[in-house]
């Protein structure tokens, strides 16, 4: 008899055999006592074995302490904890890992959508209304033969989208309702135009890859606001150009400017994702990110996420859709410079040991020929800067009379420099006097002798 804690099967490499031959559905939890992620799945994986027992659905839970069973670690290549993995039909060689979210809900759906089917069948109409009113966002497989490898693939996508319902239907009837004459993916939505359509090409075979973009793109809401709820949303859309709209939802002359948003916002789907930050809203890491106070609202700005190059409009002019949709053209059609992140110059930057560079003074005193320019690139939250400042304020205090050294910093946060990418805190970059712009990162320790003899032998 196999051990169960909290409705969960406890198993070791003596058991595990046995399991499997008993439970033809099986989701194993690879984890470590001493692993804090696997103590906040503990309570939710509890949970989800509950749901499978309420909602009566044929899979099973089960555990494994990776440590004390090094065996089974090995031999399915356990990494890290904790690792999920589901043993279908007693299938030993080949378990599919859980990509899922870790959460009692979708872990019981993510099952519920293999042990069984992940659409519903639809007979007729009364069926896809009860299916349709369930959910805000419905998807319908209309497929004149559902043995084909393309409603394969549908329900194969169907089991992984947890976050949408599936339907499915071969009914001529239904066809004909939704004025379909070929095999259609519709999407069925309570928002925006209410349906979107995905035909599928015979020739080519539905393309998974093409019709989770098209999924992903058209439940979203043609104009989203950014939030705590809606910003996972938002970068999980694999849109690479987000258009954000900064107002103040409190005064009525901004949320005028909402329709005209709007408005522009159609032909864009799928290649513009258009946002609206509520400067009012807890959204201050948003704005600090553009470089934004509250007061510039209202106010657009486009950032590709990928690139992560941000764009603003070349003059304020009144945010109309016909401003909206220019703006967009211009930047999607490279006619734009993106802006980079400056502080001011203070007035006082160079009168401390330590000289202050920002982007607008960057260029002119680092590739200075005549200049041996050491610069720290930091954080202001970043405790390892912290660490090394006295090391950097003795360096320049002991090479302030070299007429042709400068010891500087940047605060990186506030400041970007285009082609000097800056990706971790703090990093040093030594740029030699003479022609051409040498560049040297330095990877020595940050100690003051360290540091010294480095600029004493030119950057070696």
């Amino acid at each position: 008899e196999v051990p169960r804690e909290d409705g969960i099967l406890a198993l070791s490499r003596h058991t595990l055999g046995l399991a499997l031959r008993e439970h033809p559905a099986l989701l194993v939890e690879f984890y470590a006592p001493w692993c804090g992620h696997c103590k906040a799945l503990a309570p939710e994986y509890s949970k989800a074995a509950a749901l499978l027992a309420e909602k009566s659905i044929p899979a099973t839970l089960a555990k494994v302490d990776g440590p004390a069973e090094p065996e089974l670690t090995e031999e399915f290549g356990v990494t890290s904890y904790p690792t999920l993995k589901f043993f279908h039909d007693g299938n030993r060689t080949h378990p599919e890992e859980y990509t899922g979210p870790r959460e009692a809900e979708a872990i019981t759906e993510w099952l519920r959508r293999r042990v069984g089917p992940s659409a519903t069948l639809l007979k007729d109409e009364a069926g896809v209304q009860v299916l349709a009113g369930t959910q805000d966002v419905v998807v319908i497989g209309f497929f004149q033969d559902l043995q084909d490898k393309d409603a394969a693939t549908f329900l194969a996508l169907a089991q992984d989208a947890l976050d949408m319902t599936f339907g499915l239907t071969d009914q001529p009837q239904l066809f004909q309702k939704f004025n379909l004459t070929k095999d259609t993916v519709v999407l069925l939505k309570k928002f925006d135009e209410g349906r979107a359509d995905f035909p599928v090409d015979k020739e080519l075979g539905l393309d998974p890859g093409d019709l989770s973009r098209f999924l992903v793109t058209h439940s979203m809401h043609l104009v989203t606001e950014f939030n705590s709820q809606t910003s996972s949303r938002i970068f999980a859309a694999r849109i690479l150009n987000h258009l954000l709209l900064f107002v103040n939802q409190s005064l009525a002359a901004h949320r005028e400017l909402l329709a005209d948003f709007r408005e522009a916002a159609p032909p864009f789907r799928g290649q513009v994702l258009f946002v609206v930050v509520d400067v009012a809203g807890d959204n201050d890491h948003v704005l600090q990110y553009f470089g934004l106070k509250a007061e510039a609202a209202p106010t657009l700005r486009l950032v590709n996420i990928e690139t992560t190059k941000k764009y603003a409009p070349t003059d304020e002019e009144p945010i109309t859709a016909a401003a909206v949709t220019a703006f967009c053209h211009t930047v999607l059609n490279g006619q734009v410079k993106p802006y980079l992140l400056s502080q001011e110059v203070p007035s006082d930057w160079d009168q401390r040991p330590v000289k202050t560079l920002v982007s607008k003074n960057f260029e002119q005193v680092a590739f200075d020929e005549t200049k041996n320019v050491f610069v720290k690139f930091y954080a202001p939250w970043c405790t390892h800067c912290k660490e090394m400042a006295p090391a950097w304020e003795a360096l320049a205090e002991k090479y302030k009379e070299h007429e042709d050294i400068i010891i500087a910093e940047l605060d990186a946060t506030a400041n970007e420099l285009e082609g000097l990418p800056v990706h971790g805190f703090p990093t040093l970059k030594y740029f030699p006097a003479g022609p051409g712009r040498k560049v040297i990162e330095y990877k020595s320790t940050r100690d003051l002798e360290t540091l010294s003899k480095f600029l004493d032998n030119g950057g070696e």
